[in-house]
């Protein structure tokens, strides 16, 4: 799946905090100053275009809604940070956390905790 632009990512915050949407909803819903509503047509039908959002017709109206989830999409985000800047390596993008101090030896072993117990229960 293709990556998302800083905007279309929050287009894409809009339909999963608001649900199914047309175009002049999208511009009602964005900060001053607003966008044309043409610029918003164009940015969703390039979201449409990269598989993230699907649409219906109701006469000449488009009504578009998220294909992907919000989760799905940041998994595939951080899959994607992993990938291009840790060589693949979760090991080392938590590695990396560590050394920066953006997660504690404390919360490490938290997350140690947790997925020993996701395990346990898996078992």
């Amino acid at each position: 799946m293709e990556r998302l632009t800083r905007r279309e990512e929050e287009l894409m915050r809009c339909f999963w905090a608001h649900g199914p949407l047309f175009v002049r909803e999208l511009v009602e819903l964005a900060p001053e100053p607003k966008p044309h509503f043409n610029t918003l047509s164009t940015m969703v039908r390039a979201l449409e275009a990269k598989g993230y959002v699907g649409h219906k017709s109701f006469g000449n109206s488009y009504q578009y809604y998220p294909l992907v989830s919000e989760t799905e999409f940041s998994r595939r985000t951080l899959g994607g940070v992993i990938d291009r800047y840790f060589k693949h390596s979760y090991l080392g993008a938590v590695s990396a956390l560590v050394e920066e101090e953006k997660i504690s030896v404390e919360e490490l072993r938290e997350l140690i905790d947790r997925i020993e117990h996701q395990n346990t229960e898996r078992s």
